[in-house]
């Protein structure tokens, strides 16, 4: 593993785990009064679609930063969708 990866892996530890405790929040109340139905939509849409990069490309620190915010991404849509 080279600096690069080692960096790439850094950034997506960051923005991951940065979006964790919103979606234990969401999954623990099931409030989503303060999230965007249409920001959530599109930003799932955006995860899956870097996840899809990051597999075609290869990239690994890309592929596992996304395949995790899009699980967490899309739990909290879904409660977004059913708890209104």
């Amino acid at each position: 593993m080279n600096y690069i990866e080692i960096i790439g892996f850094l950034a997506a530890f960051s923005t991951t785990i940065s979006f964790l405790p919103q979606a234990v929040k969401t999954i623990r109340t099931k409030d989503t009064s303060g999230i965007s139905l249409s920001m959530y939509v599109v930003f799932t849409i955006g995860t899956f679609l870097w996840l899809m990069y990051g597999i075609m490309y290869p990239s690994l620190p890309v592929a596992v930063a996304n395949a995790i915010t899009f699980l967490f991404a899309g739990i909290i849509l879904v409660y977004k969708i059913r708890y209104k």
